[in-house]
């Protein structure tokens, strides 16, 4: 079985560099599994690597889908199983890398997604209600339906709560149900899974840079650029760091309260990501705080 290197971990880990450097040693190429790095024009808040960060390493599955088209982890699994068939045809060593637990899951355990025709018109009396009645209510309802998946997810995550509640209402089951059903098959790959662990103060420091660094790199102008662009709001807009923007660009609120809350956000975010790569039995946890070289010796160990 041929094997396939994971690096995940939270938002800000140093996932990128670490393995653009394993890369190098193993004739490595990547297969970003981050479900904001998939979009075109979207770079600086979704921290995409730069072509000069690239360091020449090949990358897939980045900037690639419209920031107005909808992309289901179905249709990751079935992109990321195809690059990585190409990558083992080449005899380089895939390395999937990014921070999307849904999306990692999918490869690592086999899940197979059902395919749900979405039902535009229910979409489309979700987000009314929730401009009527608020986030809130439809977060309470998805939870009757579905209490362990809505747990994975943020009160305030639009875009995954709607889901849950089209799940349900497409097929009569709940997510957690359908994923439970779709573990029926063996992974294709021998998939050896690293994550990145960090002393949670220093990490939120470091997210709070970030932050402030995507500021200054012109996050902003990028929002409206897109938003110039795209007649229709885009889905990707939903998407953490570039909704609180839409608000500050709304007047709603300050350029201060806005970035105070991507950094809250942004922590509360890598919290969840810990939390959901720890119930990986298989992960292997790396120092985050050690040298990439030391890493690098245990992965190849």
């Amino acid at each position: 079985m041929e094997k396939v290197i994971v690096i995940c971990g939270p938002t800000a880990s140093g996932k990128t560099s670490l393995s653009i450097e394993l890369a190098k040693r193993i004739k490595g190429e990547i297969v970003s599994c981050d479900s904001m790095q998939i979009y075109q024009e979207m770079n600086i808040g979704t921290a995409k690597p730069t072509l000069k960060e690239r360091q020449g390493i090949k990358h897939y599955l980045l900037d690639f889908v419209s920031p107005e088209e909808r992309y289901s982890v179905a249709e990751y699994k079935k992109d990321a199983k195809k690059v990585i068939k190409e990558i083992i045809k080449k005899g380089n060593t895939p390395i999937v890398v990014g921070g999307t637990g849904l999306y990692i899951d999918s490869l690592i355990y086999e899940i197979e997604y059902p395919n749900i025709e979405f039902d535009g018109e229910y979409r489309q009396q979700l987000e009314t209600r929730v401009q009527g009645e608020g986030l809130e209510k439809l977060y309470e309802e998805a939870k009757k339906i579905d209490e362990l998946a809505i747990q994975k997810i943020s009160s305030n995550d639009e875009k995954r709560i709607l889901r849950i509640l089209e799940i349900y209402h497409a097929t009569g089951k709940t997510k957690t149900e359908q994923e439970i059903e779709s573990r029926k098959n063996p992974p294709e790959y021998d998939y050896q899974v690293y994550a990145l662990a960090w002393n949670r103060e220093v990490l939120y420091e470091r997210i709070n840079k970030r932050v402030d660094q995507m500021i200054e790199q012109g996050l902003i102008e990028e929002v409206k650029e897109i938003l110039t662009k795209h007649k229709e709001f885009p889905t990707a807009m939903q998407g953490l760091g570039y909704k609180e923007v839409v608000e500050f660009l709304n007047g709603n609120v300050t350029k201060e309260e806005m970035i105070e809350k991507i950094k809250m956000e942004t922590r509360r975010y890598a919290k969840r990501q810990m939390t959901w790569f720890r119930k990986n039995k298989q992960t292997i946890w790396l120092d985050g705080e050690a040298d990439v070289e030391t890493n690098i010796g245990i992965i190849l160990n």
